[in-house]
């Protein structure tokens, strides 16, 4: 069965008057069909940037130096994503691969309602009637669980809440029925309550009518990766530096900025009544990388190979890869 997504050496830079800074190295990993892939880091480790390469919506001054970005689309045919013109593009966005926002008040239009916001992507895509698209439109807005979805269907994103909102950005990615739904964040800017209702819907329609629509799901909170996630991709200064299942990755994280960002965890030292231990210092400044492992300024196994060569992304098993020297440490 082949992947529906398939990211291969992608290298992104952002140019400046003064600078040209590269975003990501050598950036490869894949999504399964019916998968979803969680792409999690501390903000400014490079999952945003990912998520933007592949969508092509880059801002004007970023561009994508090498790397390929392959998507499979509904009509079971690979693209290079990064081949394609912005018209072809427009075609494939919302049809092919959608993406769900980290703040949904800035994506949609607040001088359209939300049912002709879901309308509108529903008719650039699909050859229906106006009046099938508002049937689907309510369709759409039950399936995320929104109540009174026919009188929600005429109100303006300023009369809804944040998490019926976040639902309604949901609902848009989902109308066409992609084969990849990118998820930015899309729990951050909410409280605990609805981040666990999100979560709980997200999962009902990965297990259900979108249950061969791959999901990549990128957050800086590794904690409610378990709930919804198969496989796990660290990143860091724009570097994958850890790959496994979820279950792997938990139980036995082979590189200590994972290691790192479990044991910060509340519910994971509660559980083991052990103090939390925050990550020391600060994600590097891109246009300022430290020499050698970029990580190991902040890391308690660092030594003066660490400080001087750049570790390789090994592959440690079938399904689980880190880059670290020192990674058996953790074992």
């Amino acid at each position: 069965m082949p992947n529906t997504l398939e990211v291969d050496n992608l290298n992104t830079y952002f140019k400046s008057d003064y600078e040209t800074i590269q975003a990501l190295e050598n950036i490869s990993f894949h999504i399964k069909q019916g998968e979803v892939l969680a792409l999690v880091g501390e903000s400014g480790s490079g999952k945003t940037v990912t998520s933007l390469s592949i969508m092509g919506l880059l801002p004007t001054n970023g561009f994508v130096e090498e790397g390929k970005i392959v998507l499979l689309t509904k009509k079971n045919t690979e693209i290079n994503i990064l081949d394609l013109s912005e018209a072809k593009l427009n075609n494939i966005r919302g049809k092919d691969v959608s993406m769900v926002f980290q703040e949904p008040m800035t994506c949609l239009n607040p001088t359209m309602t939300v049912g002709n916001q879901i309308v509108e992507v529903i008719l650039n895509h699909k050859k229906i009637s106006s009046t099938q698209a508002n049937k689907e439109v309510i369709e759409l807005l039950k399936l995320v669980e929104i109540p009174d979805p026919e009188q929600r269907s005429i109100e303006y994103p300023h009369q809804l809440s944040g998490g019926m909102r976040q639902r309604i950005m949901i609902s848009i990615a989902l109308a066409c029925e992609p084969k990849l739904i990118i998820a930015d964040e899309p729990t951050t800017a909410l409280d605990v309550t609805i981040q666990a209702q999100l979560l709980d819907l997200l999962k009902k329609l990965k297990d259900s009518v979108v249950s061969r629509t791959s999901i990549l799901f990128i957050t800086h909170n590794l904690g409610i990766v378990r709930e919804i996630a198969d496989r796990i991709i660290v990143m860091y200064a724009g570097n994958i530096v850890e790959e496994g299942t979820v279950d792997n990755v938990f139980d036995k994280p082979l590189h200590p900025y994972t290691n790192g960002l479990i044991q910060s965890l509340p519910e994971f030292n509660i559980d083991n009544h052990k103090k939390i231990q925050p990550i020391p210092g600060n994600v590097p400044n891109m246009s300022n990388l430290p020499t050698g492992c970029y990580f190991h300024p902040r890391c308690n196994l660092a030594n003066d190979n660490c400080k001087i060569n750049k570790p390789d992304l090994k592959k440690i098993s079938e399904k689980r890869k880190s880059r670290c020297f020192e990674y058996e440490k953790l074992i």
